[in-house]
């Protein structure tokens, strides 16, 4: 015990000394061997807990406590931005408002530019690719990733009047319906007030708005007007409810087919098989921008249609005509009659317009395989 006690005694004053680091390092492994016992595997854990103490890079493979502490460190934006990011369409760069499409390597396409890649891949003749990785696209190829979806309907996203933050999911319930800085008419506008404003500014402007106190006569003119865009609507419905009362009525479903023009630089164009209405074999024909030497560059997308007389007939034929969408197809088509006088000189009609919404509703058309639409044919007898 006494040479145990001299040899502390000794070590305190050799650890302190500059000129005795060596016989103190000795001291200090003699005095780890006794706490450890024989082994030694104490001195090695302090040892590699010094070692790992130390400051070292970070490690990839690191525990997820460490992970995130340096991802906090290291963050320069907000949760909400990186994921904007990531989730943003990889060809118009913002977030997707409704559908989203992923190609077979994941990257992400909201509804309206995937639709445009097909239809642009048509007019061109070529494949869809994706913008990304060039792999082919397609609606059977390509499926919605559903669990996007619903997380950027999570996002918040700011509203276009109050300027303040709502999750998707919510914000067009908060725009239409709550939100005290929307857009809104005046309660008069029947009478013609054109007053527009802010939600929370509408009762004050009701009670100061001059239009009830006007005279029958100051009226008269406004409602004149309102009765002229009421009655266009109202002619075509009435025309429409006057065709079904005639007595030959026939009507089919027709698909427009793809085709190319034999010219040296092709044009797109659709035809439709041959079908029988009224008794009469007829054909449909379509083409887009009225035959534009490059639609593809063009933004603003059309589609005409021309209806042909197959048959010989005797005598003339008069009929009025119609397309309307199909029973499977969600594009919006405005119902226009057509009239014409088909005879074996006369057999084409010219080409109309196909009364298509947008561009939109336009490239949905032309992203599908076939255009399938549905042809009504009445034919006036005299």
């Amino acid at each position: 015990m006494s040479s145990l006690e001299d040899r502390g005694e000794v070590g305190v004053p050799v650890a302190t000394a500059p000129s005795s680091s060596s016989a103190g390092l000795g001291v200090g492994a003699a005095g780890a061997g006794l706490e450890a016992g024989p082994g030694m595997p104490g001195g090695q854990e302090e040892a590699g807990i010094r070692r790992e103490g130390a400051g070292q890079e970070p490690d990839p493979d690191a525990p997820p406590k460490k992970r995130v502490r340096l991802l906090q460190e290291g963050e320069a934006c907000k949760l909400e931005e990186r994921l904007y990011a990531v989730l943003c369409c990889t060809v118009c760069l913002d977030l997707p408002k409704a559908s989203v499409y992923q190609c077979t390597n994941g990257h992400l396409m909201c509804a309206g530019c995937f639709i445009h890649l097909l239809a642009d891949a048509r007019l061109k003749e070529e494949q869809a690719t994706c913008p990304n990785c060039r792999c082919e696209i397609s609606k059977s190829l390509c499926c919605r990733n559903l669990a996007v979806e619903k997380a950027v309907s999570e996002l918040p996203f700011e509203c276009n009047f109050c300027l303040k933050q709502f999750p998707r999911s919510v914000l067009e319930r908060h725009q239409k319906e709550e939100c005290q800085d929307r857009v809104t008419v005046c309660k008069y506008k029947r009478i013609g007030c054109p007053w527009k404003g802010p939600f929370h500014e509408l009762t004050v402007h009701e009670a100061e708005c001059c239009h009830p106190t006007k005279t029958g006569n100051e009226l008269m003119g406004i409602l004149d007007e309102m009765d002229q865009s009421h009655r266009k609507e109202m002619q075509l419905y009435s025309g429409i409810f006057s065709l079904l009362c005639f007595e030959k009525i026939g009507f089919t479903e027709v698909q427009f087919r793809p085709y190319r023009t034999d010219d040296f630089i092709t044009r797109l164009y659709y035809e439709t098989p041959r079908f029988t209405v009224l008794n009469q074999t007829w054909v449909l024909k379509a083409r887009v921008n009225d035959s534009e030497r490059n639609p593809n560059l063009s933004c603003k997308r059309t589609l005409s249609f021309q209806l042909i007389l197959k048959s010989k007939i005797n005598s003339a034929l008069e009929c009025s005509y119609l397309l309307l969408k199909g029973p499977y197809d969600d594009v919006k088509i405005k119902p226009v009659i057509y009239h014409y006088v088909f005879s074996n000189d006369a057999n084409e009609t010219d080409y109309m317009p196909l009364p298509i919404i947008d561009s939109i509703e336009c490239n949905k058309l032309l992203a599908a395989k076939n255009i399938n639409l549905r042809l009504f044919i009445f034919q006036i007898q005299k």
